[in-house]
């Protein structure tokens, strides 16, 4: 009689890393599939509206075929002045905001550093800014700061002498002392750094943690003052967590629209790159010229963050 042969299956005669390759490929695809479809394929859609002359009614009939390319929606954001108006205030916006919330973290962090009786009931106040809704803390914010009933200005007028109601959320510029002071941006800016100062505050006091105690002791035995301290020991561990804060706050305030949306809208001044493109896209129909200047924010983002990593890497080297 003769003996049976033994069948081997395809995955018997694959080696072990070629099975463990397969496995990887198996266990990732659905994420590169969801991520396809979620991420990539939205970006190439905005990349071709970009670059042709397309509004939200000519989506229905769109097709290869129909497509007409052109580079007139990065020309017409060139030469438009409501663009590069959005561009600074954006940059005002998010530096303001950047600079302002980690310095207030930063102020904070120190502040609660050494332990205190009530140190954790406070340190969990302070993040409530944080986790309350936006929207929610929107509108307190604009109930105080309305011209008729907000106690923003009831207070103004009955102890500091305002003569008439102020427009917070809807005053382009004022003069104080003489000097013409944005309004509306710097309540925008004020509310931003309400609301993100909390996560700088965690991130700089999970780095103050790691600290070692052992330097500041010797130092303080060397007859190093507070400031000395501070100075030359505290700051210089701190100096990754907040370079990692500057660049992650910028990128988030840079394409804030939240914030700014529910409580200007986009008056007075506020009208930041991602309401200019809202507006381009819903109010004027216009997806080329939205989609364009959304490829020219990522632009900018991206050269950021190409900066950001060359900065990384000669430190580094160093």
């Amino acid at each position: 009689m003769s003996t049976p042969t033994t069948r081997i299956s395809r995955w018997e005669r694959l080696s072990r890393s070629q099975r463990e390759n397969l496995n990887g490929q198996l266990l990732t695809g659905p994420s590169l599939v969801l991520i396809t479809l979620v991420v990539l394929l939205p970006f190439v859609l905005v990349v071709i509206f970009g670059f042709s002359d397309t509004r939200l009614i000519d989506i229905p009939r769109l097709s290869p075929s129909t497509i007409e390319w052109t580079l007139d929606n990065f020309v017409d954001a060139a030469r438009s002045d409501a663009f590069w108006g959005a561009l600074w205030t954006t940059v005002a916006y998010a530096g303001l905001t950047t600079i302002g919330s980690i310095g207030v973290g930063l102020v904070l962090a120190l502040a609660l550093r050494r332990p205190f009786r009530g140190r954790g009931l406070v340190r969990a106040l302070l993040l409530i800014p944080y986790v309350l809704p936006v929207i929610a803390a929107a509108m307190i914010w604009r109930t105080m700061l309305n011209p008729q009933y907000g106690i923003v200005n009831a207070f103004g007028q009955e102890y500091l002498g305002w003569q008439n109601p102020i427009g917070f959320l809807s005053t382009t510029s004022a003069e104080l002392a003489g000097l013409p002071v944005p309004v509306s941006l710097l309540v925008v800016v004020c509310f931003e750094i309400w609301k993100s100062a909390p996560l700088a505050f965690l991130f700089i006091t999970a780095r103050l943690q790691n600290v070692p105690g052992e330097i500041e002791e010797a130092a303080a035995l060397d007859g190093a003052s507070g400031w000395q301290n501070l100075r030359h020991i505290i700051l210089p561990q701190l100096r990754g967590v907040v370079l990692l804060l500057l660049l992650m706050r910028f990128i988030w305030s840079f394409q804030s629209f939240n914030d700014v949306y529910l409580l200007t809208e986009g008056a007075g001044g506020t009208q930041v790159m991602a309401i200019k493109v809202y507006t381009e896209l819903i109010t004027r129909a216009d997806i080329g010229s939205a989609a364009a200047y959304g490829l020219l924010m990522s632009l900018i983002l991206c050269l950021l963050l190409a900066g950001y990593l060359l900065l990384s890497r000669r430190k580094e080297t160093l």
